[in-house]
């Protein structure tokens, strides 16, 4: 257990930070560290007043915003456990999560709460808009229903001098305690909810603070997912308890929303998965060193050092030119993209993590990291590879310390899985290690697939919806490079027999069954083609899809 105490860091950026910019919405309004207390303080009278206690569950649905970030410190400075949920999941996904977690209250975006139903989820006392933090829903005889008036009064009544600096303070909460229950999915079967101690949390932030180089007033533009641990501790978390001034996107993080909102903010540093990388690299670049001519010049010694140098500047400039690093994690980087990249001195880095550690495992500086690695093991971690030569031959990659879950929430045969009895936890991935600790990956022996946008996506939830579709045996979901989901389907070639169906209906009956698919998919889960392929797919002894062959 680490001294530093996550609760105590949050409140000593904003005590130190009182009168600088905290947090503001792309184009939109923004607070102070000061007027981000004030807003922590109101909401949590508002708990106090709804009878939340410390250890009880709040779920929160939204995109990225001021709000949505004001919320989570609320919660977790409280004692209380946030429940963040991806907004782009479906609302049964949501009313599941919101009941699987016991969650008492829901903070949600407009277009979030539209969709719900309210009375499929019984445990919450109260519902309360992102927008202004208002109740749109509470209890029937719970006594809230005029609770947004009862806050007014009581902070008015408390703070009647004004609100200040010596007034704000936060509950003590030690490190063991749960902070937060991070769904990897939503789907009722698949659920597993990441309980992160407050010590995860801090180990993380603690490292970022150590190793990453930032300082107070510096800008960072927030476009990853915030409900996952990525987005939230890295562009959020960690820059906030340095008092930089984090703006949040809070729109599809497309290459050209990003290009002027970097060129705009000016970013110190940029977080970012390798799809949007790639593709910003793929418009930007590949088409100028694709050209006949540009691949003659990049191979004459002297002369290409001249034009890597200018490449490299029109890049920079593409993300703002004002970083001191772009951290790339989440999936496998593109070796092409990483070799260029590292042939004109980019200053990129890749890192390696997973939600149940918070989520860094590894990461080094651009300048001391090793091409075709993930990164060194972090400080507060340590890692072995469960091969016979952990050096040679690749392995699971193993790793226990500071970072790691708790376990996964309800669920103790999922967390016995991954968790051995020496707090080693299986990771599921394939690599090796060096002597120094670098980690190189060598495969995924999970099938998590990441959406351009940063989302997770689980093929197995997809494929168990499709499976029970008519017509359809078996199906394997994949990505191919334009990012694009396939779902490759063998289907009842008995029950076609029987009803006499041929391959223009089978046709017809797939077209229909992917309307009814992603009718009931989040957008980012999305199905883009069916394939029909004529035989089964090839197996393991025990029945598994290999998988890897059809990616």
């Amino acid at each position: 257990m680490l001294k530093e105490n996550f609760v105590e860091f949050l409140e000593k950026s904003i005590k130190s930070n009182w009168e600088i910019e905290a947090l503001g919405d792309y184009q939109g309004s923004s607070y102070t560290y000061k007027e981000v207390a004030e807003r922590i303080t109101r909401i949590q009278i508002g708990f106090d007043l709804a009878g939340i206690k410390k250890g009880d569950k709040i779920a929160l649905i939204g995109k990225n915003s001021a709000n949505w970030a004001i919320v989570f410190l609320a919660t977790v400075t409280y004692g209380a456990v946030i429940v963040p949920i991806l907004p782009d999941f479906t609302a049964d996904d949501v009313h599941h999560i919101v009941n699987h977690s016991d969650s008492v209250a829901l903070f949600a975006g407009d277009s979030n709460y539209e969709a719900l139903n309210i009375g499929k989820m019984p445990l919450l006392k109260a519902v309360f808009n992102l927008t202004d933090f208002k109740p749109v829903y509470t209890l029937a005889n719970s006594g809230l229903d005029d609770i947004d008036e009862r806050v007014f009064k009581k902070f008015e009544k408390k703070y009647a001098k004004g609100f200040n600096i010596d007034d704000f303070q936060v509950t003590k909460v030690p490190n063991d305690q749960l902070a937060e229950i991070s769904y990897t999915s939503g789907t009722t079967g698949f659920s597993k909810g990441v309980m992160l101690p407050h010590n995860s949390l801090i180990a993380n932030i603690k490292f970022a603070h150590e190793n990453m180089p930032l300082k107070p007033r510096d800008k960072i533009v927030s476009f990853l997912p915030m409900a996952h641990s990525y987005g939230c501790a890295f562009e959020f978390l960690f820059p906030f308890t340095l008092g930089c001034y984090i703006t949040f996107l809070g729109k599809m993080p497309t290459p050209q929303v990003l290009v002027s909102a970097f060129n705009e903010i000016k970013p110190r540093l940029i977080l970012s998965v390798p799809l949007i990388i790639e593709k910003i690299y793929k418009k930007q670049l590949l088409p100028v060193i694709s050209k006949p001519t540009m691949r003659i010049l990049l191979s004459i010694p002297g002369i290409n050092n001249i034009l890597l140098k200018k490449i490299k500047t029109k890049l920079s400039k593409v993300f703002g030119g004002n970083f001191h690093e772009v951290v790339i994690g989440g999936a496998a980087f593109n070796k092409d993209t990483e070799l260029f990249f590292t042939k004109m001195k980019f200053p990129f880095s890749i890192g390696y993590g997973m939600t149940e550690c918070g989520p860094l495992i590894s990461y080094e500086n651009w300048d001391k990291t090793r091409i075709g690695s993930a990164g060194k093991i972090v400080d507060t971690m340590e890692v072995k590879i469960d091969s016979p030569d952990q050096f040679n031959e690749v392995g699971e990659i193993m790793v226990r310390g500071e970072n790691v879950m708790l376990g996964y929430y309800k669920n103790e045969k999922a967390s016995r899985e991954v968790l051995d009895d020496d707090g080693w936890l299986h990771t599921g991935d394939l690599g090796l290690i060096d002597k120094d600790n670098f980690i190189y990956i060598k495969g995924r022996s999970k099938s998590m697939i990441l959406s351009a946008s940063g989302q997770n996506i689980y093929p197995e939830e997809i494929e168990d919806k499709l499976n029970n579709m008519p017509f359809v045996n078996e199906s394997v979901v994949i990505q191919e490079e334009n990012n694009a989901l396939v779902a490759l389907i063998y289907p009842d070639h008995d029950l076609m027999q029987k009803e006499g169906v041929d391959e223009a209906k089978l046709n017809a009956i797939m077209d229909e069954n992917k309307k009814h698919l992603n009718h009931s998919l989040p957008k980012f889960m999305r199905v883009n083609e069916f394939r029909i392929t004529n035989e089964e797919f090839e197996k393991t002894p025990k029945k598994s899809i290999k998988r890897f062959k059809y990616n």
